[in-house]
């Protein structure tokens, strides 16, 4: 399995508190069927997304992990018009394995009020958004129709592997499924922040999906997918019956904004 969605980097956000911990994530990962981790830290008001240090402090795991798991550059991007600036300014900096993706999470009270504009821009010129854990966001599972939309115009849905088994809640934990039910749901990541309460764990909630929906879309939502993020490649899409949805295609950087 892949992990596109991890605060694995000591001392620069909410994540991990020192390398020692972050090695111990990393073992973690590895002994339950984990083989690549994006290291994802925070961007937003509260906390820095410093590239320099983020990669040194990277470079410093991938040295002690020694290949065992490939570790991987990204960013979990909090929507505001500072941040999109600082994206269309240099995106690769953000973006995961500085190819297509970007990880982007909705503020918990408030919408972005632009999304849908934004989001046709973004993924219509290369770059594609990746709406993190909307079924934690009590504003977002009310939008269904608004996240149909979104992936309709290329963006992709990550949920959170512990929602899925009810770490947060019995609403996320059915929205999960629903988006998933749908066929909105491209991705599934672990969004860890630590050994304990929020582990580098996707291998339960591969099985749960497994187990509900087939070992073909846990396949596509744990491997599949999240490897062609890594790689900045096309992802598999199906409707709520299976069936392949055509999307706009992943294309190289060209500038929406102008």
């Amino acid at each position: 399995m892949i992990d596109v969605h991890c605060h694995l980097i000591w001392g620069v956000d909410d994540g991990s508190d020192s390398i020692e911990e972050s090695l111990r994530m990393v073992e973690i990962a590895a002994q339950n069927g984990t083989s690549a981790i994006v290291a994802t830290p925070h961007s937003n008001h509260e906390y820095l997304y410093d590239a320099p240090v983020i990669e040194e402090r990277l470079n410093a795991l991938r040295a002690a992990v020694g290949g065992r798991v490939e570790l991987y550059r990204g960013c979990d991007m909090h929507l505001s018009y500072e941040n999109i600036r600082a994206v269309l300014e240099n995106p690769e900096r953000f973006t995961i394995n500085a190819k297509n993706y970007l990880l982007v999470e909705f503020a918990e009270g408030s919408l972005f009020p632009t999304a849908t504009d934004l989001f046709r821009g973004m993924a219509g010129d290369g770059i594609i958004p990746v709406i993190t854990h909307p079924e934690r966001n009590g504003l977002l599972r009310e939008r269904l129709k608004d996240l149909s939309t979104w992936v309709a115009n290329g963006c992709v849905i990550q949920i959170t592997a512990q929602s899925l088994l009810g770490r947060f809640g019995q609403r996320a934990q059915r929205f999960s499924d629903t988006l998933i039910k749908k066929g909105l749901a491209q991705i599934v990541a672990s969004d860890a922040h630590d050994v304990e309460w929020r582990p580098p764990r996707l291998d339960e909630a591969f099985h749960y999906v497994s187990e509900r929906f087939g070992d073909a879309t846990a396949r596509r939502l744990f491997v599949e997918n999240p490897k062609q993020a890594v790689l900045g490649g096309e992802l598999q899409v199906r409707d709520s019956d299976g069936e392949p949805v055509s999307r706009p295609a992943v294309s190289g950087w060209r500038r929406f904004w102008g």
